[in-house]
């Protein structure tokens, strides 16, 4: 199945890039595609217990998908994983 989540606190490369470091180990996705200027993150998975992994670890990195609520530490911590993928490019 292929699905797109729209985030929150997407903004720039170094988002997308902490996003796909993390995604990319999980075993059931395949095609990840992170755009920061639509806040989307699209992949195709198999197993729907992958689609739940997936939103839960976004919101452990600060990017609740839309919808969810976004609390100070969701935006604390999607700054921290900005600033560490910006340091990984």
């Amino acid at each position: 199945m292929q699905t797109t989540l729209i985030v929150q606190n997407l903004k720039c490369g170094g988002c997308a890039n902490s996003i796909s470091k993390h995604l990319t180990a999980i075993e059931d996705l395949n095609t990840i595609e992170i755009e920061a200027d639509t806040s989307s993150v699209s992949f195709s998975y198999s197993n729907d217990d992958s689609l739940k992994l997936v939103e839960e670890k976004l919101k452990n990195l600060g990017y609740p998908v839309v919808g969810e609520s976004n609390s100070y530490l969701n935006k604390a911590k999607s700054f921290i994983s900005c600033a560490t993928g910006k340091m990984n490019q």
